[in-house]
């Protein structure tokens, strides 16, 4: 049988690496094609990783929480049956002689100990695959050190997730046995101090740990960033520090829009299925800006600038966890409303459900957030990398406003809102990044409210 391995593909632009964060198959799973083997995740997005052939898992790389590199074999399969794939990652029939023995499997599996006179004194290396409780490598090390057995291990009471034995209960493990195995030798004078001495090397494994925690929590609680928090914490410095960011603002006079969505949108929802919301109309204002101002759908490299044909844009959605993701929404110059539309609101709405595969979020080349939808007037965005501009937009409010006519001018009630548009002073100067959200600005105002649907 050949061997196929499983390598981490690429995820989207700038994303270099991934995490495990689950193995849907274990090692001896039979897999089919395109068969989710496990789940990983960015800072962009959460997705399976499939297999591209059928077959047996026989080896698993990295653990759970391990962070893998684009393009690292992460999983080897033995291909089974018929297959166009049947040969290994370097182009090389498998030589493997019939009476071969499979590879050994990995002893990093997790597993659970069974109740048998052998295991009872079977080191850590010999436990089977088909054994479920998990121990990390560390808590395996510390046990092949200190000599213990899979039977030792399972009588660990685990305070870690979902159970699993943390360093701090193997190492009070290790205290209470020693300190168990020193009372028997000990006379009765000096039992007493063995214990106290086993009861402080316990105490003191833990307290290194909490005693940051507790500092913390005498002021509040103490709350850990998540995963994805923490990707993203990483990938908004690392755009800070990388470009050179500058602010241009703009105020916009949307009352035709506005007047005409409430206009049309009952019909528009009837005809298409979709609600007609302002974020596709004001994507097709972002558009037109780029198609008259082209140096803002660039992307920079090193001192190389990127000039790009088709235009991707990005569009920021919230996250059921609060976080937000940025969906793409390929060639959208070649959208008409309609499509636009109902782009829009498959994105978001798959965002909401963590539903969104790695090719929806690859790929951008100027990306548009909508800070408006939380109450913001207006913001300053972080560039995604390596974009070089990104539009905040701002909240839709009812404003008092001069307004000019051949007659005079007088004071009116309009809807306005603010356009915050933060680019790369490293390409992009300050005239570009004002005229192009002017061009917005009045392809905005400009809207006829006569326009059909």
């Amino acid at each position: 049988m050949a061997k196929f391995e499983l390598k981490l593909p690429q995820m989207g632009e700038s994303v270099a690496e991934a995490t495990i964060i689950a193995w849907i198959k274990e090692v001896g799973d039979v897999i089919e094609q395109d068969e989710a083997v496990l789940e990983i995740a960015t800072d962009k997005v959460d997705t399976e990783v499939p297999s591209e052939v059928t077959g047996i898992l026989l080896e698993k790389r990295f653990e759970v929480d391990q962070v893998v590199q684009v393009g690292d074999v992460i999983a080897v399969i033995e291909i089974t049956g018929d297959s166009s794939l049947g040969v290994s990652a370097g182009g090389q029939k498998d030589e493997k002689e019939p009476h071969e023995t499979a590879p050994q499997i990995n002893n990093e599996v997790p597993f659970v100990p069974q109740p048998n006179e052998v295991l009872k004194t079977a080191p850590l290396a010999s436990v089977s695959a088909e054994e479920e409780r998990f121990y990390s490598p560390l808590v395996k090390n510390i046990a092949k050190e200190e000599g213990l057995s899979a039977l030792d291990l399972a009588t660990i009471s685990g305070t870690g997730s979902e159970g699993r034995v943390t360093k701090n209960d193997i190492l009070a493990y290790i205290a209470q046995r020693k300190l168990g195995a020193a009372v028997k030798t000990a006379g009765p004078e000096s039992s007493e101090a063995v214990r106290q001495t086993a009861q402080l090397a316990t105490k003191s494994s833990t307290t290194s740990t909490t005693v940051s925690a507790v500092k913390a929590s005498q002021s509040g609680e103490v709350v850990p960033m998540s995963r994805m928090g923490k990707l993203i914490a990483q990938h908004m410095v690392q755009s800070v520090q990388t470009s050179a960011h500058v602010q241009s603002f703009i105020e916009v006079d949307v009352t035709n829009v506005v007047a005409w969505r409430n206009k049309v949108k009952a019909a528009f929802e009837t005809r298409e299925g979709e609600k007609l919301t302002f974020t596709p109309i004001f994507l097709e204002a972002v558009t037109v800006a780029i198609k008259k101002h082209p140096m803002m759908n660039v992307s920079l490299e090193g001192d190389q600038i990127i000039k790009h044909k088709n235009i991707n844009l990005g569009m920021a959605a919230a996250l059921p966890d609060g976080n937000l993701i940025v969906p793409v929404i390929k060639n959208a110059d070649q959208l008409n409303l309609t499509g636009m539309t109902k782009m829009v609101n498959d994105l978001a709405l798959r965002a909401r459900n963590n539903t969104l595969k790695p090719d929806d979020i690859k790929g951008g080349t100027y990306t548009v957030t909508n800070v408006g939808s939380f109450g913001s007037v207006f913001g300053t965005p972080i560039i995604n990398q390596p974009q070089v501009g990104i539009l905040a937009l701002g909240a839709i409010r009812k404003m008092p406003a001069v307004i000019e006519t051949p007659e005079g001018d007088f004071i009116g009630i309009r809807s306005k809102m603010f356009l915050s548009h933060s680019y790369d002073h490293r390409v992009i100067n300050g005239a570009l990044g004002g005229m192009f959200i002017k061009t917005i600005a009045d392809y905005l105002e400009a809207w006829d409210p006569n326009t059909p649907i």
